[in-house]
């Protein structure tokens, strides 16, 4: 807690300490439980989320009577950006949420509606079964599970970010794309050894079920994680302040009054999820819907890129503490914009050796992104309206231009015959992420605004 608000008003004191806040002495052992319980719920989440499009040709299969497969699968990624929509509402409600009732019980919140709405997909029955009516829950379910997720990133990151120490926040936040990119190991390492061991028709007959199902029990453990955390500081500072009677942040101030960082929000968000989920949602559709690679293969390799990141993850978060965000994140948006196109051509020679040097140079450059941004955008905004801005801004790129990735590239590509459409379109995002990263300023080693200096208690590891 701050001197200022102990001391006399009007005193020459506290027009001294005003300035300078006492630093928030932070517990290591309370920042462990708060990244680990951030992070594991995150990889459940997106266990959840991922699975979808790991198996989205069979998907297509369940749920849509075309039998085009190209059109399938158009449908069946239709239904995926469906729920990206909606992620905005989702983040309009459980952003401005989160900064009155607190981040913790809205973190709990999400879980349990992303749980819900994956378990839910398990158990719809197929087109063949009940015709259109298969295609509408899909659609519904998948509404509930962008609904929940509109406040995840958000409060999951800004969860880290006011936990963290102010020279370790690129590490520890970096963990929770560690958990990230663990989620869409276990769904496509679960999805790969299905296709191993079953034969197509019991794939689709009631196989594909079995990754959704999953989720009952790992929401379950996903919300005992998070109904365990306490409050950030920086939380508890603002409703110390407010006496315990936070006035309501109106939704215009979240967004006028922010409307410089929401751009560079932006613009952030969109390369980074645009090269993210053409990476990890929509290449292995890629590979075996437009260059008919072998289904197993493709997921194989991917699994290898996504384990290759992870190592890489903690190392680059630590170099953002380090260096800063702004040079990490630049040398992503270059990379992107000088070797998308080398790269899909790698993967589009077809051999196993030149797919896995293609996808591998795409994730280490992707790896300049998720170990920054989890630091990088909740530093953009103050305390006080961080949750609500940092969700809305997030949730309105990721649905204009991220979740849209797959559907966009896939029709684009049908409509112009041009298999180099993933490249062009991961480079124009390069440039616009590059200019947003030329214009925001860099808060390695810095307080979060709004927020007392944060700084490691002893013993930290």
């Amino acid at each position: 807690m701050s001197t200022a608000s102990v001391v006399a008003p009007g005193s020459l004191v506290k027009s001294r300490t005003a300035k300078t806040p006492d630093p928030t002495v932070t517990d290591p052992a309370l920042v462990r439980r708060a990244v680990k319980a951030a992070a594991l719920g995150n990889a459940m989440e997106w266990f959840d989320f991922g699975v979808y499009s790991y198996i989205a040709v069979t998907l297509g299969k369940v749920f849509f009577p075309s039998g085009n497969p190209t059109a399938q699968l158009l449908s069946t990624f239709g239904a995926f950006a469906a729920a990206f929509l909606v992620r905005p509402l989702g983040g309009m409600v459980f952003g401005p949420l989160g900064d009155r009732v607190g981040r913790q019980k809205v973190l709990a919140l999400t879980m349990i509606m992303m749980a819900a709405g994956t378990f839910a997909i398990g158990l719809i029955p197929s087109y063949a079964t009940i015709g259109v009516g298969a295609p509408i829950l899909l659609l519904v379910a998948r509404l509930v599970q962008g609904f929940s997720t509109g406040g995840e990133y958000a409060g999951a990151s800004t969860f880290i970010a006011e936990y963290a120490p102010d020279k370790r926040r690129g590490f520890l936040g970096s963990w929770l794309e560690f958990g990230t990119l663990a989620g869409y190991i276990g769904g496509a390492g679960l999805v790969t050894i299905m296709t191993a061991l079953l034969s197509a028709d019991d794939l689709t007959s009631w196989g594909w079920r079995i990754p959704f199902l999953i989720a009952g029990p790992m929401g379950i453990i996903g919300l005992y994680l998070r109904m365990r955390l306490e409050e950030t500081p920086a939380f508890a500072a603002e409703a110390e302040k407010a006496e315990n009677n936070r006035p309501k942040t109106p939704l215009r101030e979240m967004v006028a009054g922010q409307w410089r960082a929401l751009l560079l929000c932006v613009g952030l968000v969109l390369v980074f999820n645009v090269t993210d989920y053409m990476l990890l949602s929509y290449m292995p559709s890629y590979l075996t819907g437009q260059l008919h690679y072998d289904e197993t293969h493709g997921l194989l390799v991917v699994l290898a890129v996504m384990a290759v990141m992870m190592v890489a993850q903690p190392f680059v978060g630590a170099l953002t503490d380090r260096v800063g965000r702004r040079p990490v994140i630049a040398t992503g948006c270059a990379g992107f914009l000088l070797l998308s196109v080398p790269a899909l051509l790698l993967i589009r020679e077809g051999s196993l050796l030149a797919v896995a040097l293609g996808m591998g140079a795409l994730g280490l450059l992707l790896v300049c992104f998720t170990a920054s941004m989890p630091s990088a955008l909740p530093a953009l905004f103050p305390t006080k309206v961080r949750y609500g801005s940092l969700s809305i801004g997030f949730n309105v790129s990721v649905s204009l231009f991220g979740g849209t990735t797959p559907l966009v590239v896939t029709a684009l590509i049908g409509a112009t015959g041009n298999m180099m459409m993933p490249a062009y379109y991961m480079m124009a995002a390069a440039v616009v992420g590059g200019f947003a990263v030329w214009r925001m300023a860099e808060s390695a080693g810095r307080p979060l605004p709004g927020s007392a200096p944060s700084v490691a208690g002893r013993h930290a590891e």
